[in-house]
């Protein structure tokens, strides 16, 4: 992996901050982010180009990763530096081919057989959720709690690992602990839109934390 995988992965969200992608990109960077997600599971296909679009107008020039969720053929458009694909989304070996070789994919899982097979794809990074009970998604997997992140950790060798699901500033370091990587952090940080820079800067300041936060 040519990028460094920060301890706290910022995910965008417009239900939970009331705020476009790009307000929320640039909150986050101005708290320190280089590298984040863009996940819209209600926007049209021509809403959400427009916004990542816009996204990426913003990032490039000033060196901070972008990577897109679920929507590959939005990834290639805009020229995102990846894609984070779920368990039913187009399957990792094809958004390889069609990304090429240096896009980030990152991939969910649910279980440790799933995590365990996940290890075998061409990815770059493995994630593991819910690791508590989350709000922020519909109809969520049963919560693997922190035993599974621990066996996880044990099987996967180095592979990068991280952890979602009703992670916040209370919990993320026992997570971390477990052996998570990095931890993915929604609602905590996008509860508050007036706090999201000072929440981010706050988070990746933390103990586990170091430049790459």
């Amino acid at each position: 992996m040519s990028f460094a995988l920060p301890k706290i992965y910022p995910i965008t969200d417009i239900t939970i901050s009331g705020l476009s992608h790009l307000e929320q990109v640039k909150r986050f960077a101005d708290g320190g982010a280089a590298f984040i997600q863009l996940r819209d599971k209600y926007s049209s296909p021509r809403e959400f180009y427009a916004s990542a679009q816009a996204v990426m107008e913003f990032a490039k020039p000033r060196g901070i990763k972008v990577i897109v969720n679920d929507r590959v053929e939005i990834a290639l458009a805009v020229g995102a530096d990846g894609v984070h694909l779920g368990q039913d989304d187009l399957p990792v070996a094809t958004a390889r081919m069609l990304l090429g070789e240096k896009a980030i994919i990152g991939f969910s899982t649910h279980s440790l057989p799933q995590a365990v097979a996940a290890s075998s794809l061409p990815l770059d990074y493995i994630a593991i959720g819910p690791v508590f009970s989350t709000q922020t998604k519909k109809d969520p997997d049963p919560i693997v709690g922190l035993e599974i992140v621990r066996e996880i950790r044990t099987v996967i060798d180095e592979r990068p690992l991280v952890a979602i699901g009703g992670i916040d500033r209370s919990n993320y370091t026992s997570v971390i602990e477990a052996g998570a990587t990095s931890v993915a952090i929604i609602g905590d940080l996008l509860k508050d839109p007036e706090t999201i820079t000072a929440s981010f800067r706050l988070l990746a300041s933390g103990p586990h934390c170091n430049k790459h936060c």
